[in-house]
């Protein structure tokens, strides 16, 4: 049963990173921190728990998505290479601060960016494009700090890049394909340093790395790459405003949901 739950979390996940370029954290997370809430995990351990079981599995995801969008054209790779200086040091500075944060209070912090990014998609609050890319500093600060945030919340930093890029006028689909290559490296050195400020944690149940559980990790993986490539797709094809007013009614749960736990 709870490997079906898994591998269903691994579905909605892959579908939702391909077609928002989101990377499937902000559904992965709460679905985990319930899943180990139902097997008794540890609470004082939980929370980072599906941290950074989440942001392994967006290594995978990533990938997928990655090649979906490149082969339409929807990556702006030197834009990414400016970019991932910051995001591999805002990465690893993100899960160093997650483990200084006690798992009570890190899920009313992931509740209150649920209800912020609720709000962003149901009322399409996007900055409007006016101005254009900094430079490789602006844009190494700017990297930085969405890999840090990405890296508190378990999220591969769609929900923060894609604003960014097409407040920089980036054009929306080549915002969303660069929001997932951005994903790739978020997710690789914050699942690293998962498995390092994790290591020998109290309280950790078994089949685990760190803070990666590998049970959780496999059953995700094993849809959510097959999903994100749909998902990719059908962000080229449908105009996504229903579904993401509908994923936001989703993440308005989870946020009160974690607020009130």
């Amino acid at each position: 049963m709870i490997l079906l739950i898994y591998l269903m979390v691994g579905a909605v996940a892959g579908l939702l990173a391909g077609l928002f370029g989101i990377g499937g954290g902000m559904v992965i997370v709460p679905a985990l921190v319930i899943a180990f809430e139902a097997q008794n995990v540890d609470p004082s351990v939980l929370t980072h728990l599906a941290v950074g079981t989440s942001l392994a599995t967006i290594v995978f995801t990533s990938i997928s998505s990655i090649r979906t969008h490149h082969a339409k054209g929807g990556v702006d790779w030197p834009t990414f290479k400016q970019i991932s200086v910051g995001i591999v040091i805002g990465s690893a500075l993100g899960v160093v601060t997650v483990n200084q944060i006690s798992g009570a209070s890190l899920q009313k912090i992931i509740g209150c960016f649920a209800l912020f990014a609720a709000a962003q998609m149901a009322f399409q609050l996007s900055p409007k494009p006016t101005r254009e890319l900094p430079g490789k500093i602006g844009l190494g600060i700017a990297g930085t700090l969405i890999g840090w945030a990405s890296a508190i919340f378990g999220i591969g930093g769609g929900t923060l890049s894609v604003p960014y890029l097409t407040w920089c006028n980036v054009q929306v689909r080549r915002a969303v394909g660069t929001a997932a290559a951005i994903g790739f490296p978020i997710a690789i050195i914050a699942a690293i340093t998962n498995v390092i400020v994790g290591w020998g944690q109290a309280g950790l149940p078994e089949w685990t790395t760190g803070y990666i559980y590998w049970p959780a990790f496999i059953g995700i993986v094993m849809t959510s790459v097959f999903f994100a490539q749909q998902g990719a797709k059908l962000a080229h094809k449908l105009p996504p405003l229903v579904l993401k007013r509908i994923f936001a009614v989703l993440l308005l749960i989870v946020g009160t949901r974690f607020l009130l736990a």
